[in-house]
């Protein structure tokens, strides 16, 4: 007896935080102003709850079929259909607050469409005003751009002048440069033969300088020595 009070007890808590679970979600939807996905996630919080509700509602009615006293019987039969019309209260509330919610959204709605509409219409009349200025402002800047790019080409053409410039000086540079590498070739090779001249004379003295002495010593010989 005294396990089922307690299973009893612990019902009826669990029914009456559900219950309160319950009202205050319906309280979230009839003040709900959007968007429509979040109120489809309160909906489903709201079904979660009532279908755990009605199980407690079922357990504490099988355990009130259960008591073996008819007066106990009749009191938590009593408390199980005061809790079935209290869920019955509400679902009515529930759907009484959806129907609110939906047509405060439908509301909500139309009024945002009815203020696009005028910011279409005031939108339009800024774009006509601005249509001539933007015209304006491309057209300068397709001028600029213009300017710009014949400054480029102005400049390209610069640089290719002056790359030509740079590359007929450096050809005339390369040619002078050949034309003293032969110049200089040229030099080594008189300085060759002028070296092989010196050689030449030198040895051509030598001879000469020894045939001096040669006959001088062979006449010197001719009058002191005559007998030899």
């Amino acid at each position: 007896m005294a396990s089922t009070d307690v299973h009893v007890r612990v019902s009826e808590k669990e029914i009456l935080k559900y219950d309160l679970e319950i009202k205050a979600l319906i309280q979230d939807i009839t003040e709900f102003t959007g968007p429509q996905s979040k109120l489809t996630e309160i909906n489903a919080d709201v079904k979660k709850c009532f279908h755990f509700l009605r199980l407690r509602i079922q357990d504490l009615e099988q355990m009130a079929m259960e008591q073996d006293k008819e007066s106990d019987k009749q009191g938590l039969i009593s408390q199980v259909e005061g809790h079935k019309k209290q869920m019955l209260s509400n679902q009515t509330a529930w759907r009484k607050a959806n129907l609110a919610s939906k047509l405060s959204i439908d509301k909500m709605e139309k009024h945002a469409l009815l203020n696009g509409a005028n910011d279409d219409v005031r939108q339009r009349k800024m774009t006509k005003e601005g249509m001539a200025q933007t015209t304006s402002d491309i057209t300068e800047n397709l001028m600029s751009i213009s300017r710009m790019m014949a400054q480029q080409v102005q400049q390209s053409e610069d640089t290719i002048t002056t790359l030509a410039t740079s590359s007929r000086t450096a050809q005339e540079t390369n040619e002078e440069f050949r034309t003293m590498t032969g110049t200089i070739q040229l030099g080594r090779k008189l300085i060759t033969k002028y070296n092989r001249r010196e050689l030449t004379d030198k040895l051509l003295i030598f001879l000469a300088l020894a045939l001096f002495l040669a006959t001088v010593l062979y006449i010197l010989k001719k009058r002191l020595f005559p007998f030899l």
